[in-house]
């Protein structure tokens, strides 16, 4: 009897421990998305308080939700809100989708930016703005621009090799080409189009209209949703091939339907923001760094990161650097450079340790 009792004991207690192991990562992950949402309420504030006529923090707010008179909230609403609305949505996108594409392709510089989906989207928008269309379709355009990046990503990887390395260099190419493309084009645009689509060529959410955010923006609600509908069987992809079609998953189909979720939500952000860089490939490593493996909890802290990073650095480039009116993508990039190098540097060692 005494064997028996010590024996239900020890697995009480290593249920106990089991539990408690899966507890942590929940409240790790819980505790980040407070701090997470406490800095981005800060970063509101902050972004519709500041500008040509600054308003004490109180009123803004209370002008972001129609109270108080009117010249504070027609300059809340109308001019201020829509930018920063435009941050959070477009960086809440990016992250999401640079989360889905490294844990899809098991690799940390699966990017959109790296891998030339967002250089595609601005693509797509300026040749849109370039036919003279209503910017209500600039969504649509980017879509349709990240989808052809995905195509000739595809046919020329295939060319070359599957290998994850090859298909980052074959991006980084397909990247460069697209925004050679777009700058082309910005140099052939009339005088009065050539600003509306220089944005595309550095990254940006200056000017942007509420008609721009609600299209772009409820295509990313759909996306977001479908990114968290699929995230089951990209948890049963995580076992490998072999273990995910024992268990009845189709991968093949599993694996096209969060590559396409995947530039669907990182192209969609690309046109509100244009080809924003080190977003997308940076915050899922911060969120595994804070908040531990990937789960669904952290898909939606890496949309919320995002959403504070690129909100953050359009302040920084607004109100921080010495020369006014830099485009968001200037602080990113310069961020992003630097980052990119480091992780190629730690690809390139891992992959030489597993040679050895």
């Amino acid at each position: 009897m005494s064997d028996i009792a010590g024996k239900e004991t020890a697995e009480k207690k290593a249920f106990g421990a089991s539990a408690t192991r899966r507890r942590t990562p929940r409240r790790r992950t819980g505790l980040v998305a407070v701090a997470g949402a406490v800095v981005l309420c800060a970063l509101i504030t902050v972004s519709v308080a500041n500008g040509d006529m600054p308003l004490p923090p109180l009123d803004a707010v209370r002008g972001l939700f129609g109270l108080g008179d009117s010249a504070t909230v027609l300059v809340v609403q109308e001019f201020r809100a829509p930018r920063m609305v435009a941050a959070i949505v477009a960086g809440a996108g990016l992250a999401m989708g640079g989360a889905l594409l490294q844990r899809l392709f098991r690799n940390p510089l699966a990017s959109p930016d790296v891998m030339g989906v967002t250089g595609g989207a601005s693509f797509g928008a300026v040749a849109m703005l370039a036919a003279g269309a209503s910017q209500a379709l600039i969504p649509l355009a980017a879509l349709g621009g990240g989808l052809l990046a995905a195509v000739l990503l595809g046919v020329f990887a295939w060319r070359a090799g599957v290998s994850v390395t090859r298909l980052v260099l074959v991006g980084l190419a397909v990247q460069a080409g697209l925004s050679a493309a777009v700058t082309f084009m910005v140099v052939r645009f009339p005088t009065e189009l050539a600003g509306s689509a220089l944005q595309w060529t550095t990254g940006s959410v200056y000017g942007r209209t509420w008609t721009e955010v609600w299209a772009a923006g409820g295509a990313l609600a759909v996306a977001l949703v479908a990114a968290f509908a699929l995230h089951r069987r990209l948890a049963v992809l995580d076992l490998g091939d072999d273990s995910a079609g024992a268990l009845g998953l189709n991968t093949h189909a599993a694996r096209l339907q969060v590559l396409v979720v995947a530039i669907v939500l990182a192209s969609l952000a690309a046109a509100l923001t244009g080809p924003v860089a080190f977003v997308a490939l940076a915050v899922p490593h911060l969120v595994r760094f804070l908040a531990g493996p990937p789960t669904a909890g952290t898909l939606a802290l890496s949309g919320l990161a995002g959403a504070v990073l690129l909100l953050a650095s359009d302040l920084a480039a607004q109100y921080l650097l010495p020369v006014s009116g830099l485009p968001v993508g200037v602080v990113t990039a310069t961020l992003g450079a630097p980052w990119l190098l480091v992780l190629m540097i730690r690809q390139s060692s891992s992959v030489n340790r597993s040679a050895r």
